[in-house]
């Protein structure tokens, strides 16, 4: 059976990422196709397959002005020869969905969320575009929406990474999606005796407008307690020129010390709204309380009052009222570290495998390969698809 892996870009190591690797893993022998490829900064599991680009990565400077060319990607997806293969799972966030499937293939797409900066997200992005930007974007993004919406129909079953994302799925694309976390490796994370968590709030990530990290540095400066920034992004200037003295913004870290800040703060700032949101579970993973936002895939994660605590709303003072809330709660590190645990890797795999064996049996009416079902129990061929007039 063979199998392709179609990813927007590949010129980092985030979320979207270990969903590749362990998709990789699940498939060893299957090729990858993206429109931009930077291998070395990409795992070493990563780099053990095949990796086939689009001829995006042939325009100039595409390593770093990828975005620029978005445009261009629907044509570029379309021109990716995918035949001969049996099963495609298209990981979507930037445009990868919209390859043409081969008669006969199963194409699954796992949906981080629709494009932000053409949906839910769009008039965030056109407001804080440069003037030629914002000027071009809304004929380029009616273009992009028309294509997108359109290009849902090639796809067999949609899974989302959470119940959010599977709400834009059903709003944009009218599908329906299932929903199966993405792996987070928790065993990378342990809690650390009482003694050794120090003094300091912990707020991690890209730090871009739309995650609001701004909202930590003021709240701070206003309690004139400790926190920790990790992370770099476009607002990392900005946000040093707006730290006090109780706030200390790192930049980007190896993860040795990314580790180290998460077990020993007492606790995680989660001021954006994300579509899942890896860095919460990797510090209850850690046995970290989470302050989050309490919208979008946090919402997921974080159980109010026993792993974390949620406020309403995105602001200075919201969030400090939720610091003070969070300090009157005794909550058990070991409870939290436990709670993180479900969203491991081996959960991921096994769900996906599920999905694609359901989505083959319903393409197709028969069980699918034993590469596909593995050592897991049939699918009942009643979850078959139906048939159309």
């Amino acid at each position: 059976m063979r199998v392709a892996i179609i990813h927007y870009w590949l010129v980092g190591m985030r979320g979207g990422e270990k969903v590749i690797e362990a998709l990789g893993r699940m498939y060893p022998e299957a090729d990858i196709f993206t429109h931009v490829v930077v291998p070395e900064v990409l795992s070493e599991e990563l780099r053990r397959h095949t990796i086939r680009t689009s001829f995006i990565a042939k325009l100039p400077r595409a390593a770093r002005m990828y975005k620029s060319y978005l445009p261009l990607m629907p044509l570029a997806l379309e021109q990716l020869d995918l035949s001969g293969y049996d099963l495609i799972i298209s990981s979507e966030s930037g445009p990868a969905k919209g390859i043409i499937p081969p008669e006969g293939a199963v194409h699954l797409c796992y949906c981080h969320s629709p494009m932000r900066y053409i949906w839910n997200m769009y008039h965030d992005y056109r407001r804080t575009a440069g003037p030629v930007a914002r000027a071009a974007m809304p004929l380029l993004t009616h273009y992009l929406r028309t294509w997108d919406a359109s290009s849902a129909a090639r796809v067999d079953r949609f899974v989302a990474n959470s119940s959010t994302v599977a709400g834009r799925v059903r709003r944009y694309y009218r599908r329906d999606a299932e929903v199966i976390h993405p792996p987070v490796d928790v065993s990378a994370f342990a809690p650390v005796a009482p003694e050794e968590v120090g003094d300091y709030y912990l707020m991690v990530g890209e730090l871009v407008r739309y995650k609001r990290p701004d909202i930590a540095v003021r709240a701070f400066n206003t309690l004139k307690r400790r926190l920790v920034v990790i992370g770099g992004g476009e607002m990392l200037d900005e946000l040093r020129a707006l730290a006090g003295p109780t706030v200390q913004i790192l930049g980007s870290q190896p993860f040795a010390a990314l580790r180290h800040h998460y077990a020993r703060a007492r606790g995680l700032v989660f001021p954006g709204e994300e579509d899942f949101g890896i860095v919460p579970v990797e510090a209850m993973a850690s046995g970290r309380p989470v302050i989050a936002y309490g919208r979008g895939g946090a919402t997921e994660t974080v159980v109010d009052g026993h792993t974390g605590l949620f406020f309403d709303e995105q602001s200075e003072d919201a969030l400090i009222d939720a610091i003070a809330r969070l300090e009157g709660l005794d909550l058990d590190p070991a409870e939290i570290a436990l709670h993180a645990r479900q969203f491991n890797p081996a959960r991921f795999e096994r769900q996906m495998r599920e999905a694609v064996a359901t989505a083959w049996v319903e393409a197709y009416g028969r069980q699918p390969p034993a590469a596909v079902l593995e050592a897991g129990a049939p699918i009942p061929l009643s979850r078959r698809r139906p048939a159309y007039a």
